[in-house]
This record gives C-alpha cells, structure tokens and sequence, in this order.
C-alpha cells in the first residue's frame, strides 16, 4: 500500500497538528493522521498507528519568532555581495571548456559555451550605469588583491563607490581614479591602511590624481576617515623584515613616545612607522639596514634617517646615535 506523505514545513506546522495533514487519512481506520515534529513520526490521532517513522525534517535549522527575524535567516543560494555590480544574483559562466567531471568539451561544445558567455555577458549589464559599475568594481577587486586586502575592506570600497556612482560624482572624473580613491579610502576606515605611493603602484592612473580624487570623494561623501595611525604599519613592516616581537614592540613604544612629545605632527605616518621599525632593530640587537627598511616601507633612505634621529632625541634617556 503506497503511503503518501507531505514533507513541506513552514512556520505554522510547529504546532503538533499542521494543516498540510488534514488531506491524509490513516490506511488502517481512515482517521486524521497528524504529523509529530519533535518524533519525526507521522500517526493516526484515532487508532495510534504509526504511519511513517524518521522522516526528514527539510525546514530551516534555525528558528524565527518574528518578519523580520525570518527574513535576516532566511538564505536562498550564494549570499548577496556589494563587490559584484548586480550583487552575485545573476549566473556566472567559467571560462574553462570543462565539464563538471574535469573532462575537456568538444569542439562544438565550446562553441556553444563561447556563445552563450558572450550573451550571458550582454544581458548581465542593462545600461551604461551597470556597465559603469562592473567595470569599476573588477578595478577595486583586482587592486586589494595585488594590496593583501582583506574581504571587508573590499566589501567597504564597493559600498562608497556605489555611494559616489549614486550621487553623481563621477562626471569629470576616471573610473580608474574613483576606484582607486574607494580602495584607499576603505583601507584606512578598516584600520590596514596602505600608503599612497603603495596604492599608485597598483593603478592606472598616477599619485597625484589618486590624491585629488581622495579629498574629493571624502568631502562629498562626508567619510569620517581618521588620520592614519603610524602604529597601524608597524606589523606589517616588521613582519616583511622578519624582525621579533620584542622589536616590533619597541617600535611601538618609540611611536606612543614619540605621539605623547608632539613629534609626529605633520609627519608622514609611513616614514615614522619605517624610522620606528629601523630604531627597534637597532636598539634589540636585530640586524637590518635602512636599505632594506626603504625598500618595505617604499620610502626614501633620507626620511628614514630624518625621522630616525628624531624619534630617538624624543625617546626619554636616548641619544641620537
């Protein structure tokens, strides 16, 4: 005797008699069959027959007591992402000509294939806004890339950009030099902050505009973007020079000193954190040059040297050297 089940649950079938069960009749007396969610079990209410056992429970694992709380759980396929320009909803086709076992396709395959990204790639873009956008957020995502940056960092540039497209910022201005200046934008605002000659070199474009289109979107925009902690670059540049904990721990206390006496007003933040690192090293008995700092740090020997003496003149009992 074939036995038919309904498996679909919602939000009123946690109650111990779901609707969905009324249309089933017990193949022993024909009563209500009524479906017991905590059992996984499927019985008659009148003679107790059990109908069926363990069955899967296909509802969500979590649970809602409200709208909203149901729609903030509620997960559909792939999570939504501002880093693509239609947020990840639509189909991606890979460009490699191999089917799902690995296998290499055919010729005739591959025409298809080819075809149907070349369509795929028209219908995905509507207007020249999206097109806009596509391109733009491609740049930020292959700039963090070549930079190391972290997801959110990534997440947090695609957001201003949007922001910036929006409210029609762009007119006037390059694509390129936009993306660039939301990419160094949200560096800073996450607290992993590159540094300007760092963020030209993986551009197209060239410092200076980088730099005019900076202070533009961040005065339009109205972005709180704190001035970039010298302390923020210690980690990184001691990690590069393979340096120890103790010496990158001095380095921070050179910067903290050197913040307390003033020293670091009108400084660039990169060249004191290099000169801290540089200081520390010495100071530990680790071995480095200003050769090697200069190069990690992309800054020139000169400010090293410069800012050196003066975090060691504003260091309590430390002569300059």
């Amino acid at each position: 005797m074939s036995e038919r089940m309904y498996t679909r649950r919602t939000d009123e079938q946690e109650k111990e008699k779901p609707e969905s069960d009324e249309s089933v009749a017990c193949p022993e007396c024909g009563g209500h069959v009524v479906t017991d969610t905590e059992h996984g079990e499927t019985l008659c209410e009148d003679c107790g027959l059990v109908v069926s056992e363990d069955s899967v429970d296909r509802g969500p694992e979590w649970r809602a007591f409200d709208a909203r709380e149901k729609d903030q759980k509620s997960r559909v396929g792939a999570p939504t992402t501002n880093t693509m320009h239609d947020k990840g909803l639509s189909t991606n086709i890979d460009w490699r000509n191999k089917d799902a076992y690995g296998n290499s396709l055919g010729s005739r395959q591959r025409q298809k294939m080819q075809r149907l990204r070349k369509w795929n790639e028209r219908f995905r873009t509507r207007d020249s806004k999206e097109r806009n956008l596509k391109q733009a957020l491609g740049e930020i995502d292959r700039m963090a890339s070549a930079l190391g940056l972290p997801k959110n960092v990534r997440e947090t540039a695609s957001v201003i950009y949007r922001r910036a497209l929006s409210e029609d910022l762009l007119p006037g201005r390059s694509i390129e030099g936009v993306a660039t200046a939301c990419v160094y934008a949200a560096a800073r605002m996450a607290g992993v902050p590159r540094s300007l000659d760092e963020i030209a070199d993986v551009s197209r474009i060239e410092k200076s505009e980088v730099a005019r289109t900076y202070r533009y979107v961040v005065r339009e925009l109205k972005l709180e973007v704190k001035p970039a902690d010298p302390e923020q670059y210690v980690p990184r540049f001691a990690s590069s020079l393979g340096l120890s904990e103790e010496a990158e721990h001095r380095a921070r206390q050179l910067l903290k000193n050197a913040k307390e006496k003033g020293v670091h007003s009108g400084k660039s933040p990169v060249g004191l954190a290099a000169a801290a690192v540089y200081a520390a090293a010495l100071l530990t008995n680790e071995k480095t040059t200003q050769a090697a700092v200069s190069e990690v740090a992309d800054i020139s020997e000169v400010t090293i040297r410069n800012r050196y003496h003066e975090l060691l003149e504003a260091e309590d009992g430390i002569g300059v050297a």
